[in-house]
């Protein structure tokens, strides 16, 4: 049977397949973006003494979830994750699977003033002349949806646009090619994009393989301050949320209150 990374990834793939764009012509409209905001560095700098960055993800509804917050107005919300401490946003711009829209991603990153990660299912190098050029600072590649090549090609690719690089993986196989990859920003998901079911004691598990000098980044079912707490403990310099804050009443609150949990004492 199909699942939901075959049926999103099919999706893209003949997209990706039917589009007729040059890459000299995605290069200049890449070459007229805003300049690069610093994801990583930002991400850094909200570690620093031991607190854990938070990224803020703009997300309307999801294939397993279905409707979070389809009426969402991305400045808004973006203003007050802004306002309540996030370090960097995430924006879905996948449109039929996730609600999203490149329009969604600038006008967040306008109005919340942060930097700006393009959540989307990478799979042609018109993908990332594509995120550059819609305003994005950092682009998503999942291990799971690439070759070998393609990682290696993409990761490339993206430090030449300037682009952070957040390389997704499930487990230590995937992390072993996303390090031979280059990868030096990399996200373990705690969702299964297959059965889109979520381990929440995968990040610890993996991010224990990840060698110290990566930037090391949480995904998926982080829903309290207690779980940014567990995984500050386990050696994460940031955790990206959606479904918590989209659907809390005030998310300028609840980006606050994870932001002070990462920086409480270990218990």
């Amino acid at each position: 049977m199909p699942t939901y990374l075959d049926e999103i990834l099919a999706h893209h793939r003949r997209r990706a397949a039917e589009d007729q764009r040059s890459l000299a012509e995605l290069a200049d409209a890449a070459a007229g973006a805003a300049p690069v905001r610093p994801f990583t560095e930002a991400l850094l700098a909200h570690a620093d003494g031991g607190r854990v960055a938070v990224v803020a993800e703009v997300k309307r509804r999801s294939p397993s979830a279905g409707d979070l917050a389809p009426a969402l107005d991305p400045a808004l919300l973006a203003k007050a994750y802004a306002a309540g401490g996030a370090a960097c946003l995430s924006v879905l711009t996948d449109a039929p699977h996730f609600g999203g829209s490149a329009e969604d991603l600038r006008s967040a990153r306008e109005a919340g003033g942060l930097p700006v990660l393009r959540k989307d299912f990478t799979v042609a190098e018109a993908d990332l002349y594509d995120a550059r050029a819609m305003g994005a600072d950092a682009v998503l590649l999942i291990v799971a949806a690439l070759g070998d090549e393609e990682l290696v090609a993409f990761v490339a690719l993206g430090h030449e646009l300037g682009l952070s690089c957040l390389v997704e993986v499930h487990d230590e196989a995937e992390l072993e090619r996303a390090l031979g990859a280059g990868a030096v920003l990399v996200g373990v998901n705690q969702r299964d994009l297959r059965s889109f079911e979520v381990d929440r004691e995968r990040a610890a598990r993996v991010g224990a393989s990840i060698p110290e000098d990566v930037v090391r980044v949480a995904e998926s079912g982080v829903r309290s301050r207690d779980d940014v707490v567990r995984l500050r403990d386990a050696g994460f310099h940031a955790v990206l949320v959606g479904e918590a804050f989209v659907t809390s009443a005030d998310p300028s609150r609840t980006v606050a209150e994870f932001s002070l949990a990462a920086a409480a004492p270990a218990r």
